[in-house]
């Protein structure tokens, strides 16, 4: 490209691309910078005791003076969540978002003492922002939560359409469907990058109205005899009031459980996108007074998390609410991957009980908050842009995605699919990789931020998978003599008083005291050398032995 860096448009891709959440978007142009949601993830399996993952912004330190806003599509975790975390690393710049958008941010700020201090404006669908040197323009897009937004993006260099989270649902709970006319103007007018959803690409087809869910909910609900407890996501207020509706007409009055349910729907509530009466809800104190079959509970818990009011109930662990024989259950949300075995055990647990259980697999109570591939196909061929990246996906989603494209006319070379931390350059006729710059996961765990890395994690695998061998010495300094030791104990490894692992043990307190002979202790400086030694010795015995790789600490007192 011939331009100067600063004719040029840049995208600084921070997460949300080759994986589920953590989404955040940085544009770029003029040493100006819009950022784009700011959302975390939920830790991976193989993530041993973290919280949560948020995208890595370091490269943004440098640059406070030069982000101009961050604006949020929508109100999930995974676009919103970070901003606890990361608001004051990135310079503390002005958040704009609509309505209940705001207010779920406002609910988690609070907990962060935060709460007053952030800047925030809202703003509406079709109401024009002016951040220079970018014109933004929100636009309605359905989506599995109230208030969320698409944006049109007007630049020096042409417009980008950012499609957000959305699908095109042709009778909304709310009324509100995704702006097709105003995508379409877009089109006619010319946009030169499109960034769409990519979530369900795979999926043929159309996805299902929200109101489905509703129509299945008016039928089970009137057919349970005895308690029904429903467990959704708390953000899905097109959701929660579906189940509410449904209540009133069996004429069942609602317990609300759960931390994050019952923040959310008061906040839903206050902003009027909720609408409950006051008479339909109950307390915990009420719930012995009235019979079972007037009581409808919505709840956390859905994904199997074992902390969580469900899976207490379903274990029998709950203080105030106990699972009997004959109640319903029904889990109103989508199993996410890598939560399949947690929501099994779950479902387990309630049959135990005697529960009757519906969820996503033998019942329409879920239906999904993104476009399949006809609706995907419907907004390419109203916005017709000149060049396309996916975003919002795991990596095939992307590629199955470009794919799409061709498939609807476009240039292969025009379509590109990009990674986090890979920067693209766009000019009103040319696109093409640019620098890569810093980017990654940082982990939270308990209080501490970022203090966790890689290879914290690795020795977190490495003990959940081998356990620890760990080998005491106590060494007088100054004559070289073994004052104590060596002794070896064991956890996750072997059972200490198993003869077959005494003797196991026993060999391996004889390797380390042959090792020790070898050595001049006394003229030994450096003791990390003889650590280093210990454990080559000592792998190679247990590998021999029995195959396993333990992880082996060695503990050298000087005295």
């Amino acid at each position: 490209m011939n331009k100067s860096p600063r004719e040029q448009l840049r995208l600084l891709p921070f997460g949300g691309l080759g994986e589920i959440g953590m989404n955040m978007l940085g544009i770029e142009y003029g040493g100006k910078i819009l950022l784009i949601d700011c959302g975390l993830m939920f830790p991976e399996a193989y993530m041993f005791g973290i919280d949560l993952v948020l995208p890595d912004v370091s490269m943004l330190e440098s640059r406070h003076d030069d982000i101009i806003g961050l604006v949020l599509t929508h109100g999930h975790e995974d676009h919103i969540g970070a901003i606890p975390f990361l608001w004051q690393q990135l310079g503390r710049p002005v958040i704009y978002g609509t309505g209940l958008t705001l207010g779920l941010l406002r609910g988690k700020l609070r907990e962060f003492d935060l709460d007053g201090k952030v800047p925030m404006e809202q703003i509406r669908p079709r109401q024009k922002i002016a951040l220079k040197p970018f014109d933004i323009e929100p636009y309605r897009a359905a989506h599995s939560i109230v208030d969320g937004i698409g944006l049109i993006v007007r630049t020096p260099i042409g417009t980008l359409v950012h499609t957000g989270d959305f699908k095109i649902d042709p009778t909304p709970v709310d009324g509100e469907n995704t702006d097709l006319a105003k995508l379409a103007e877009a089109g006619e007018e010319g946009v030169l990058l499109l960034l769409a959803d990519s979530t369900n690409v795979e999926n043929e087809g159309i996805t299902l109205s929200e109101k489905t869910v509703g129509k299945v909910l008016d039928e089970i609900i009137p057919r349970c005899q005895r308690r029904v407890i429903v467990a959704t996501f708390s953000s899905n207020i097109h959701r929660i009031q579906q189940i509410a509706d449904a209540a009133l007409l069996a004429g069942r009055k609602i317990l609300v459980n759960g931390r994050s349910m019952v923040s959310n729907i008061a906040i839903a509530r206050q902003l009027g996108y909720l609408k409950i009466a006051e008479e339909q809800f109950i307390e915990l104190r009420d719930l012995r007074e009235l019979p079972p079959e007037q009581v409808l509970i919505i709840t956390t818990g859905s994904q199997g998390e074992p902390l969580s009011a469900l899976m207490r109930i379903a274990t029998g662990d709950h203080k105030q609410i106990e699972l009997e024989k004959g109640d319903t259950v029904i889990l109103s949300s989508k199993f996410i991957p890598g939560n399949e075995k947690a929501i099994s055990d779950l479902i387990n647990n309630l049959y135990r009980r005697g529960a009757e259980v519906f969820y996503e697999k033998t019942s329409e109570i879920h239906v999904s908050g993104h476009a399949g591939q006809e609706e995907l196909k419907l907004i390419h061929s109203l916005v017709k842009p000149k060049f396309f990246v996916p975003v919002h996906g795991e990596y095939r989603h992307l590629v199955k995605h470009c794919q799409l494209a061709v498939e609807m006319g476009m240039a292969p070379e025009n379509t590109l699919v990009l990674e986090n931390g890979q920067s693209l350059e766009l000019t009103s006729t040319e696109m093409q990789l640019g620098e890569p710059f810093e980017s990654g996961r940082v982990f939270v765990d308990g209080k501490g931020i970022g203090d966790v890395g890689t290879m914290e994690l690795r020795d977190r695998r490495h003990l959940a998978h081998h356990g620890v061998v760990i080998v005491m010495l106590a060494i007088n300094q100054s004559t070289g003599s073994i004052v104590q030791g060596p002794e070896i104990f064991t956890k996750g490894f072997v059972p200490e008083e198993n003869g077959e692992s005494s003797e196991l043990l026993n060999e391996a307190r004889q390797v380390v005291c042959d090792l020790l002979g070898e050595y001049s202790l006394e003229m030994l400086s450096d003791w990390e050398e003889l650590r280093v030694e210990v454990r080559k010795t000592l792998r190679r015995l247990f590998n021999r032995q029995i195959a396993r790789r333990p992880l082996i600490l060695p503990l050298i007192l000087e005295l």
